[in-house]
């Protein structure tokens, strides 16, 4: 006997045989959190996103067992059902998954936040003053952490403070709070939490790119590979002209600077270059001896007048006076021969003198 089947099982055999094959036949699959989305707000998306993408909101379970049975033939795709959370939405299309995610942060509108809704982010309240006047508000923003203190008549919040995190509930008196001052952290649209292609997960904030930063940034990486090309001399089409360009300013700088003193430099060999003096080692004092006196031979002590001199040292005297007298006559007599001499030879080369035969 055959088992009977309901027709709400096999309508929810139908769901998930129909979702397991949008999941293994889609490039990229995304799980939406529809959680505090109207249906009012759902319609209009739907409406801007229709051609582009298709959305498939189920029961959690019935999401769960498409996954299972499309694992089968397409493990990685088991990676996605760790975000089915909250009010959960798969998201199929074939478009880029940066692209989408802009696509949908650009149609949503920021929201007031109510009492037992996800925080989407970190929300914080900055310091700054505040339209309260002083009284139990000071006491009210205490309650939910926020520093407070009356600043011109005002009551103003002193320290920027992170009210609650991503992911915690925004309890009654907090809502309330933001709605005082005026913060929408909410926002009504398709809340992506992440993205599936190709075995990969894009997590929320990989895709919220800011895009003014990323292209700065690539800007300023640019620039800096101009520049290292510039100053290392890699010539490329890009870097030739300006490296030609700072040739020729640094080479009239140079010449602004060098061309002055190169112009007073004398015409003709160059000097060659002063080489340094080395070095020397200091070399200690030697010790100083005293000085001697040079020796002096003693003077002939000569006689003084009334003193008695011997015979013998009276002949000495007279002998060496003697001897001297000698020796100046002889050297006279020298002098005068060789002059004799030599008027003699230069007459006779003249020719003046003959010699007798």
């Amino acid at each position: 006997m055959a088992a009977k089947t309901s027709r709400a099982s096999g309508q929810k055999r139908e769901i998930v045989g129909v979702l397991s094959a949008l999941l293994l036949n889609s490039p990229i699959v995304g799980v939406v959190n529809m959680e505090g989305l109207p249906a009012n707000a759902l319609q209009k998306i739907s409406g801007q996103l229709r051609g582009r993408m298709e959305l498939f909101m189920t029961k959690k379970r019935l999401m769960n067992l498409a996954i299972a049975d499309a694992k089968k033939k397409k493990p990685d795709i088991q990676k996605i059902q760790e975000f089915v959370k909250g009010m959960p939405a798969f998201l199929f299309t074939k478009e880029n998954p940066f692209a989408i995610y802009k696509l949908i942060k650009k149609n949503k509108s920021p929201a007031a936040a109510k009492p037992g809704q996800t925080a989407p982010r970190d929300i914080t309240v900055k310091a700054g003053p505040t339209p309260f006047t002083p009284g139990p508000v000071i006491s009210e923003l205490a309650a939910v952490g926020l520093k407070a203190g009356v600043e011109g008549g005002k009551v103003a919040i002193k320290v920027d403070s992170v009210v609650v995190k991503e992911g915690q509930k925004i309890s009654a008196p907090l809502a309330g709070i933001l709605a005082k001052l005026g913060i929408e952290p909410m926002e009504i649209g398709l809340n992506i939490v992440a993205i599936y292609e190709n075995g990969l997960i894009y997590h929320r904030d990989v895709l919220d790119i800011d895009e003014d930063k990323f292209l700065a940034d690539i800007a300023i990486a640019a620039n800096g590979a101009m520049s290292l090309a510039i100053e290392m001399g890699y010539a490329t089409k890009e870097t030739v002209e300006i490296m030609i360009i700072k040739a020729a300013l640094e080479h009239n700088a140079l010449e602004i600077i060098v061309g002055p003193a190169l112009a007073a430099l004398p015409v003709g060999e160059p000097e060659p270059a002063a080489q340094p003096e080395p070095v020397k080692p200091e070399s200690k004092p030697e010790p100083t001896l005293p000085k001697s006196e040079p020796h002096k031979p003693e003077p002939t002590p000569q006689p003084s007048a009334g003193e008695n001199v011997s015979a013998s040292q009276l002949v000495a005297e007279v002998a060496k006076e003697k001897d001297v007298v000698e020796h100046k006559k002889q050297l006279k007599q020298t002098n005068e021969m060789k002059q004799a001499e030599n008027l003699y030879q230069e007459l006779k080369k003249k020719g003046t003198l003959r010699d007798k035969k």
